[in-house]
């Protein structure tokens, strides 16, 4: 049951990771660079989600969950 929980919990981080990612992408239209949009999403803590959610449902789906009782994924 946890492991559906950090599942979830991940892909809910990287959907909102990646909605921020994709909505910054209006400062192209605003005259930035490509390199100059990538160091401003870098320091953006938001974006920071789809990274750290990403990470979380790998961990998930690629660790084995043999040691516990339950549900395996």
């Amino acid at each position: 049951m946890t492991r559906i929980f950090f599942f979830l919990l991940g892909f809910g981080l990287m959907v909102i990771g990646f909605t921020y990612i994709i909505t910054y992408l209006n400062l192209l239209t605003f005259g930035y660079s490509f390199q100059e949009y990538l160091l401003f999403i870098s320091r953006r803590l938001e974006c920071y989600f789809a990274l750290f959610g990403f990470l979380m449902v790998s961990a998930v789906i690629l660790l084995d969950g043999r040691g516990y009782h339950g549900l395996y994924l």
